[in-house]
C-alpha cells in the first residue's frame, strides 16, 4: 500500500466525515485514496458496503438555521459545498422541522460522487495498524467503530487510553403494519419541514394506565447481557436506551421522547393523551418508521412483547430491532493539536466522531474542516481555522481546546458533544427589543439571542470563506 500514492492526501474510513473529508480535498485539486475496509471486514452495527452508510437514526435533526445550532451547521456546510448536506437535501424524507433522509439513497449518492470524481480512487481492504510510513498527509477517519489493530496502534502512539461509550439503535416498523385507526399523522404543533407537509410523524397515544405499565415492562424487561470489560462503560446522555431513561423516574419519558406536547388526536381530540409514542418515517417510499427515541438494550424478544403494547403497534412488524454497540473516542484536547493532527505524529489528523463530536452531522462537519486542512497542507500552504463564532468553529474549539480539566481524580470531563450554543462565544450585544421598538419578553429573548448568534455565525463564515478559501472554491 505505498508507491505511487504516498503523494496523495489519504482518508481512512469512508462513513460520513471520511467521504465529506475525501470530497472537499479533491475539490481543492488534491488526488485522495479513500480507503474502506467494508465489505472485507464488517463492523458490529454496519449492513452494507456503500459509503457513509447511516446505522443509527437517518435524522439530521433540526434544519432550522435562524434558530437552531445543528440547522445553523446545516447552512454553513452548504456553504463550503459539503458533499454529505448535498445528498442529504437530494434524498430527504417528511420528518417536520427536521431534515432525516432514505438512509439507501443517501448513501448511494454519496458513493457516486466520489465514484466518479476523477481524483479519488476508492480502496478497498483494513488499514490494519498505524498507515505506512511514506503516507504524509493521512486523515483518520474510522469512526466510533474503529478495527482493533488501527484503535491499539494509536493507543499505543499516544500512551492514552481511548474513552468508550455506548451508542444505541433505535427499531424500525413497517408502515403498513401500523394501526391508523388508533395511530395518527402530526408533527409537534403542525411544524413544516423540508421535505414535510406538517403531518410527519405517526403518534400513538397513551393513557396514564398505559403509560405506567409501559415504563414498568421497560424496566422489568431482560436486557443484553454486557461483557465484563464493558459493564463500567458510560452512555452518550444524547442516545441514552429507552429503559435507561424510564430507570431515572417514572416521568422521564413524558418529558422526553414521549411527551405528548403540541398534538391533538383526531380520532378523539376532546381527551388529551398521557403520552405519545412518535414514528419518523425512515425510507424515501414511506414504507419504513423508526420508533423515535427508542434506542434499546432490551433482547429482541422483549422489544417485540413490550413495544406491541403500545396503541397502534399491538400487530407491529419489525425491519429491524434496536441494538447496541460500543464507541470509542479520543481525548482530543490533549492529543490534537488546533489543526486536528496527532501531536505525537502530526502527519496524522483525526476527523469524525472519534475525535468527541456526536451526531451525523457534527461528524460530517469535522471531516469537512479536516479534509480543507489536509489540502493546504498538501499545496504547501496553511488554512486559518474557522471564527469561533462560526458554528464549525465553535465545534472545532469544543474538540481540540475545550474541557480538559479534571473534574476530580482520575476522571477527565472531556466528553462527546453535539454542536449547541453553549459552545458558541456570547454576545458583545443581546438583543432588547423587536424590530418595531418593542421589548423582548420571556421566551422572545431566547429566540432573538439565538438568531442574533446565528446571523453573526453566517456573516463571520462568508467573511472566512472570501478571505481563506480563494483557492479552493476556485478549484
Amino acid at each position: 500500500m505505498t508507491g505511487p500514492h504516498s503523494s496523495s492526501v489519504h482518508v481512512i474510513g469512508a462513513g460520513l466525515a471520511g467521504s465529506e473529508a475525501a470530497w472537499q480535498v479533491a475539490k481543492a485539486g488534491v488526488p485522495v485514496v479513500l480507503h474502506e475496509m467494508r465489505p472485507d471486514r464488517m463492523t458490529e452495527a454496519h449492513r452494507t458496503d456503500g459509503l457513509a452508510e447511516l446505522v443509527c437514526s437517518n435524522s439530521f435533526r433540526s434544519d432550522d438555521a435562524a434558530s437552531n445550532a445543528v440547522g445553523l451547521l446545516h447552512a454553513e456546510m452548504r456553504r463550503l459545498d459539503s458533499l454529505i448536506m448535498r445528498a442529504a437535501d437530494a434524498n430527504q424524507v417528511p420528518a417536520g422541522g427536521a431534515l432525516a433522509v432514505d438512509r439507501d439513497g443517501f448513501s448511494a449518492a454519496v458513493t457516486e460522487a466520489l465514484n466518479d470524481h476523477p481524483l479519488i480512487e476508492i480502496a478497498r481492504g483494513e488499514v490494519a495498524g498505524l498507515p505506512p510510513a511514506d503516507w504524509s498527509n493521512v486523515i483518520v477517519a474510522t469512526g466510533p467503530l474503529t478495527s482493533a489493530p488501527l484503535a491499539d496502534a494509536i493507543r499505543e502512539l499516544t500512551d492514552e487510553n481511548a474513552l468508550a461509550f455506548f451508542d444505541a439503535i433505535a427499531p424500525i416498523v413497517h408502515r403498513e403494519s401500523i394501526d391508523m385507526s388508533v395511530a395518527w399523522f402530526q408533527s409537534r404543533y403542525d411544524k413544516v419541514g423540508p421535505g414535510g407537509n406538517g403531518a410527519d410523524y405517526i403518534n400513538c397515544p397513551m393513557t396514564k394506565e398505559q403509560y405506567d405499565g409501559f415504563v414498568a415492562a421497560l424496566i422489568a424487561g431482560e436486557k443484553t447481557e454486557f461483557k465484563e470489560w464493558e459493564t463500567n462503560t458510560p452512555y452518550f446522555d444524547g442516545c441514552l436506551p429507552i429503559e435507561v431513561m424510564a430507570e431515572r423516574g417514572p416521568e422521564t419519558l413524558r418529558h422526553g421522547p414521549m411527551k405528548p406536547v403540541g398534538l391533538t388526536n383526531p380520532h378523539d381530540p376532546t381527551t388529551k393523551p398521557y403520552a405519545v409514542v412518535q414514528l419518523r418515517q425512515d425510507n424515501k417510499l414511506g414504507t419504513l418508521y423508526n420508533i423515535v427515541g427508542f434506542q434499546t438494550k432490551l433482547k429482541y424478544g422483549e422489544q417485540q412483547r413490550i413495544f406491541r403494547t403500545i396503541p397502534g403497534l399491538e400487530k407491529a412488524e419489525f425491519a429491524r430491532l434496536g441494538g447496541l454497540h460500543r464507541n470509542t473516542f479520543l481525548n482530543s484536547p490533549k492529543l490534537l493539536d488546533g489543526q486536528l493532527r496527532l501531536r505525537a505524529q502530526p502527519r496524522l489528523r483525526f476527523a469524525g466522531q472519534m475525535t468527541g463530536c456526536e451526531g451525523y452531522v457534527e461528524s460530517a462537519s469535522v471531516g469537512l474542516i479536516a479534509g480543507l486542512y489536509a489540502a493546504a497542507d498538501a499545496r504547501g500552504e496553511t488554512l486559518v481555522s474557522p471564527p469561533a463564532t462560526t458554528a464549525l468553529g465553535s465545534l472545532l474549539g469544543h474538540i481540540t481546546g475545550g474541557h480538559i480539566e479534571t473534574i476530580e481524580p482520575g476522571t477527565r470531563s472531556f466528553q462527546p458533544m453535539n454542536i449547541n450554543f453553549g459552545l458558541f462565544p456570547p454576545l458583545a450585544t443581546v438583543p432588547a427589543k423587536k424590530p418595531d421598538g418593542t421589548r423582548l419578553r420571556g421566551s422572545e429573548k431566547t429566540v432573538a439571542k439565538k438568531q442574533a448568534l446565528s446571523a453573526r455565525a453566517l456573516a463571520d463564515l462568508d467573511r472566512w470563506i472570501a478571505d481563506h478559501l480563494r483557492i479552493a472554491a476556485a478549484a
